[in-house]
């Protein structure tokens, strides 16, 4: 009977670390078969574009949902980094690579003050102090730009989201965008810091259980604050990404973009409750998500359909993470708890 749990167990995390890379599959071949259009190297790099600013997003999201926390600002902390770097480059005329670090500086000083509002004012969950700076973030960009894009960024500045490996080179490479490059070696580089850096495992031990994580003589306020520090500085990265496509600072461009990448998060294994989930899994959440918005256009799906459809997908998501984790039997043992 032990043998028989035992390798339960085991298909369980098999399937659930393979359950993204299946989907994925499984779309891409639904969709070759729906359209002719979907399997073409020119819409495959599309896909890579579109994954690359997200692939960001979705880092930062991770390591705050890994503590349990979430970070609903991350949109907006995008945002309002490239309107300070826009204005920088544009307007002030500070020098192209001065300004990128003021991009993810900006980021990171963002991302500080929501990990302060829940570390130090001790606001009760990350959910509403990242919901008030998502208002406040999204406001000062507005109120920056008058509503109104910055365009005509210097090309330094535009280069990472616009820029292909290759160029006039005749083959595959002048087509593979250099952003997504980069977001590759970005996901290389969290995966060693998360499972072989002291900060990426207390990350772990934090989210696994704060109580356990204090006892053992871990800063438990220093690793939820760095997380969110973290997680500004993804969005600064991918609002960089963006400028590059669009080559403008759009005051609205993080609009909704904190849903895809909590969706791409939870489909990608790591768990609401903390102290479970891995780059790996991330990223094909990531392309599963980019993969979708680029059939359902393809399919010509409405924008309206599509949203019915990502929220349809965070639901189903977050019940499997339930199920996974035993959050039920949870819920009936803290009711029992309390009848008592």
């Amino acid at each position: 009977m032990d043998k028989e749990n035992s390798i339960g167990k085991k298909l369980k995390e098999i399937m659930g670390k393979a359950g993204p890379v299946i989907a994925v599959i499984i779309l891409c071949i639904f969709l070759t078969i729906r359209t002719d259009r979907f399997l073409t190297i020119n819409n495959i790099m599309n896909i890579a574009r579109q994954t690359s600013m997200s692939g960001f997003l979705a880092l930062g999201m991770m390591v705050c949902i890994l503590t349990a926390g979430i970070d609903l600002s991350v949109g907006f902390t995008m945002t309002l980094s490239t309107i300070v770097m826009a204005k920088c480059a544009v307007e002030i005329g500070l020098t192209p690579l001065l300004c990128l670090v003021i991009c993810v500086v900006t980021g990171a000083l963002l991302g500080l003050i929501n990990g302060l509002l829940l570390t130090k004012c001790k606001l009760p969950h990350p959910f509403i102090s990242t919901m008030g700076t998502q208002n406040i973030y999204k406001g000062i960009g507005l109120v920056l730009t008058g509503a109104t894009p910055i365009a005509g960024m210097p090309m330094i500045i535009s280069w990472a989201g616009s820029a292909a490996v290759g160029k006039s080179t005749g083959t595959i490479l002048d087509k593979i965008p250099v952003s997504f490059i980069l977001m590759l070696i970005m996901y290389f580089i969290f995966s060693i810091f998360l499972n072989y850096t002291r900060l990426g495992r207390h990350i772990y031990a934090v989210g696994g259980s704060i109580t356990t994580a204090e006892l053992s003589g871990i800063n438990v306020d220093f690793v939820r604050t760095s997380v969110y520090v973290i997680s500004g500085i993804m969005a600064a990265l991918g609002g960089i990404i963006a400028v590059g496509r669009s080559d403008s600072a759009y005051p609205l461009s993080g609009l909704l973009l904190e849903n895809d990448a909590i969706a791409a998060v939870i489909i990608g294994g790591t768990s609401f409750f903390g102290g479970k989930g891995n780059v790996l899994g991330t990223f094909f959440g990531v392309l599963l998500i980019s993969v979708l918005r680029n059939g359902l256009n393809l399919l010509k799906v409405s924008s309206d359909m599509q949203t019915i459809f990502l929220g349809v997908i965070i639901i189903i998501a977050v019940f499997i993470d339930v199920v996974r984790n035993g959050g039920f039997k949870r819920v009936k043992r803290m009711k029992k708890d309390e009848e008592k």
